[in-house]
């Protein structure tokens, strides 16, 4: 008798793999890590953005109840290419000889460089100060600062040479408080002045003086404020 050979067992065949099916899961994973680096970016960028406008609603307009100041301390804003005093500047300066004109203060000191071009924002706003019938005597000019920080370290600087302890510091509503965080850290007693616009400006035009100062915000916490020192 012949004895019967077991059946062959079959084997299961796995279906073969098309050619691009691990090219497509690497693409996948690839893909997948870029989202997430997009989603990281985006998270950080809102995150900085909301530090900066919850940081600037906290911002100091003051430290002090006083009324009265040893100086006024107008911070700068660039010329225009003629050298002529941009409305911006010459706001800042209407509100400083009106500020004076009220008896806030004996003194005006007018701080910035050239910045944006090659005339001192300073020296700019002392001629439209004396032409506003302002007595070079009681005027003070800062022209070496780059940005607000240098703004109220050498304008401090300037009081601390005088004796002077306290001042009232204008610059335009937008701008007010990056520079009340930035004047917490000087030695003097201040408070916050809003320079009113030459002319009414419309909400768009408000809104994107409001953005970027809230950018520079962002750049003066991430930044600024650990990367430049300047000691009074």
């Amino acid at each position: 008798m012949v004895n019967a050979r077991p059946p062959r067992q079959l084997r299961r065949q796995t279906p073969a793999r098309r050619p691009g099916h691990r090219r497509t899961t690497a693409r996948g994973r690839r893909l997948s890590w870029k989202a997430r680096g997009i989603l990281t970016a985006v998270a950080v960028v809102v995150g900085a953005l909301a530090w900066a406008v919850l940081a600037r609603a906290l911002a100091p307009a003051s430290n002090t109840s006083a009324t009265r100041f040893d100086a006024i301390i107008v911070l700068g804003s660039p010329a225009d290419s003629d050298g002529n005093p941009t409305p911006k500047q010459l706001a800042r300066v209407s509100e400083g000889v009106h500020e004076y004109e009220r008896g806030v203060a004996p003194r005006l000191i007018f701080s910035g460089g050239a910045v944006r071009n090659h005339f001192a924002e300073a020296q700019v706003m002392e001629r439209a100060a004396e032409a506003r019938g302002i007595p070079p005597s009681a005027i003070f000019v800062e022209t070496e600062a780059r940005d607000t920080i240098q703004n109220a370290c050498y304008a401090t600087r300037i009081m601390k040479t005088h004796g002077w302890r306290s001042a009232e510091v204008i610059s335009s509503a937008a701008h007010l408080p990056r520079a009340g965080m930035i004047f917490s850290h000087m030695p003097l007693e201040w408070r916050m002045d809003a320079a009113p616009p030459l002319a009414p400006k419309t909400v768009f035009d408000q809104d994107v003086n409001i953005l970027i100062e809230t950018l520079k915000t962002v750049h003066y916490l991430i930044y600024s404020s650990w990367v430049e020192r300047c000691e009074p």
